[in-house]
């Protein structure tokens, strides 16, 4: 077997998951960020996702004006900052940011960053939620660029962001869009006082979803949210990688700050398309309802 097949039948990406609490100096969050880069970075990782909004507290929680200080213009000072610590330490990294994209326009968005420090582009969240504790309505305008993929030196990579995890459409069109491996930057939690069981509940599904999209689209999924309280939201933590089949290959603690590295072989995802062909049965002839609010 020559070398170039080898390397079709194995193509192992290590994923490095940062999982923290976050405070009220977005300096000290940042330096929390990039010494997880660093661990993750040491720990052997390729690719290494940040959590949702990680520069601040989620702020989301309550409508305050004042948070909108936050915000900043994308590529801007903190992506200049990570891609120098990307191209030292040779790793792409997903960052979740506050955009400032013109005065009184906001966006939640994710950077990406490859390996040689190139800063490839952005994906703005399709999905805004508004939500008693999660008011992001308040905050950003819904994202205009899409469903898309970028090339990076370890692979194709689709990134989307916490609420989009609950939409089936965006994970299906990111796949189409050629991602061989799902990021969903996140920040997620229970309430305050809720009854244990539907928190119980709320966590399964939120897992179940997310494998499903592995399951559905043949790729690896990963997710990485925060830990720690915040206002009346307790974040669950638990930053996941489901393999193509929805396995749960990795399940961070609840209410750790933690930095782990995982394995993927993102030659399964061909093996799994074969035999689960979802993608070659689809009737893109009948889905034009899809586009449509209801079907009356």
């Amino acid at each position: 077997m020559t070398s170039d097949a080898k390397d079709s039948l194995n193509r192992i990406v290590k994923i490095g998951l940062v999982q923290t609490k976050c405070g009220d100096d977005p300096v000290q969050n940042m330096e929390k960020a990039v010494a997880g880069v660093r661990e993750a970075a040491k720990k052997g990782a390729n690719i290494i996702c940040l959590e949702e909004l990680f520069r601040s507290k989620y702020f989301c929680i309550k409508e305050d004006y004042d948070a909108f200080a936050l915000a900043e213009p994308i590529p801007g000072k903190s992506t200049e900052e990570l891609q120098a610590v990307a191209k030292e330490t040779g790793v792409v990294i997903i960052a979740s940011l506050f955009e400032k994209r013109a005065e009184g326009v906001y966006h939640n968005t994710a950077a990406i960053i490859d390996a040689d420090g190139k800063y490839l582009g952005k994906y703005r969240k399709m999905h805004v939620p508004d939500d008693p504790s999660f008011y992001e309505k308040f905050y950003f305008a819904p994202g205009d660029l899409g469903f898309k993929s970028w090339q990076t030196c370890f692979g194709k990579i689709g990134v989307l962001v916490c609420w989009d995890q609950w939409y089936p459409e965006a994970a299906r069109l990111t796949a189409l869009a050629g991602a061989e491996i799902l990021f969903y930057p996140t920040a997620i939690g229970w309430a305050e006082g809720e009854d244990p069981n539907v928190c119980t509940n709320q966590f399964q599904a939120w897992q179940m979803i997310q494998r499903a999209h592995a399951i559905a689209n043949g790729v690896p999924v990963v997710a990485v949210n925060r830990v720690g309280k915040e206002g009346n939201i307790n974040f669950w933590g638990a930053s996941l990688v489901a393999n193509t089949f929805g396995e749960l290959v990795f399940q961070a603690s609840h209410d750790k700050e933690e930095v782990n590295v995982v394995e993927v072989d993102l030659s399964q995802s061909n093996a799994t398309r074969m035999h689960w062909p979802f993608l070659r049965d689809r009737r893109i002839d009948a889905y034009e309802g899809i586009t449509k609010r209801f079907l009356d």
